[in-house]
């Protein structure tokens, strides 16, 4: 199954966290499924970051290898996803999240998330 993970989800599985459910633990380890990160997730870190909103256990360098050992998969964003997107409710405001919801609606993907909004949306959650 394929599934596209929130970008909490991901800061939430690489620290470690305890708000991260064994569920989605379960879903993300599962190595039958086909685990993605949008780039906006890694857009949305690396302003973060920069500007000293965010913090991580690992280097920013170190991410690229983190995230290649755990065979997640980069969703690298395409017009479909902005056709989406410009049609989009907004029942969420902020825009990584929103074309998070729009790359899902189209290629079809299940979203692990913990943010209620996303149920405002027409698009399969976990």
């Amino acid at each position: 199954m394929n599934y596209l993970i929130d970008t909490h989800i991901l800061i939430w599985f690489i620290e470690g966290n305890n708000k991260l459910s064994l569920q989605a633990q379960a879903l993300i380890t599962n190595p039958a499924n086909d685990i993605y990160i949008s780039q906006a997730s890694l857009w949305e870190m690396t302003i973060k970051i920069s500007i000293g909103k965010l913090s991580l256990s690992i280097s920013l360098s170190d991410l690229e290898l983190f995230l290649s050992s755990n065979q997640f998969k980069i969703l690298e964003t395409k017009f479909s996803h902005y056709k989406i997107l410009q049609y989009l409710p907004f029942h969420h405001q902020d825009p990584f999240d929103r074309l998070i919801i729009a790359q899902a609606k189209a290629e079809d993907y299940t979203i692990i998330t913990n943010d209620e909004r996303f149920k405002l949306y027409d698009v399969k959650l976990a």
